[in-house]
């Protein structure tokens, strides 16, 4: 035993100047700067850090609908866009954007998708930008999960559980019988 004491004590000097060699090689604190001059690479980086989603809903469906609203909200840690949504539950999914235009509702789908500023809320509501669940495989019921995947420019696709919420639920419907 006495053979192993010198050689612990000199590991313990020895290991301390290791952490202290490797502690200072950690790089500093980054400069903040605007997502929008910073590099793909460094934007898919940043973008690694996380979506948060929440509030995931979708409005049900009366019997025979072509259409289910899906709403939920969105917080990116980095500059992103959120792309597409894909879900077995529907033939497909589209983001839409409800304006006002000389007294009318107007909407139209964003082919781009919708921007997510970094550390900013996004929130895709009733009345505002939206989810078009287009002709969904069955009806939609109060009570009931879908299950989509969310795709975004730069952070990886992250799986969602819509939960399904009265039709005379939370907000009233958008009109979409132009769909």
């Amino acid at each position: 035993m006495s053979a192993r004491r010198p050689f612990s004590l000199a590991i313990g000097p020895i290991a301390a100047g290791l952490i202290l060699a490797l502690a200072g090689c950690q790089p500093a604190a980054p400069v903040a700067s605007s997502a929008t001059s910073q590099t793909p690479a460094a934007n898919a980086a940043d973008a690694s850090a996380g979506i948060v989603v929440s509030e995931a809903w979708i409005r049900e469906t009366p019997p025979n609908a072509a259409v289910a609203g899906g709403y939920l909200t969105l917080r990116s840690s980095a500059a992103d866009r959120l792309l597409s949504v894909d879900t077995p539950a529907a033939a497909s999914v589209e983001i839409h954007e409800m304006s006002h235009e000389g007294g009318m509702m107007r909407m139209r789908e964003l082919a781009d998708g919708v921007e997510l500023p970094a550390g900013a809320e996004v929130t895709l509501k009733p009345g505002g930008n939206h989810l078009m669940f287009i002709d969904p495989v069955e009806p939609v019921r109060a009570g009931q999960s879908i299950e989509a995947k969310l795709r975004f420019a730069n952070a990886p696709e992250q799986a969602v559980t819509f939960e399904v919420r009265p039709l005379a639920g939370d907000a009233p419907a958008a009109d979409h019988t132009g769909h």
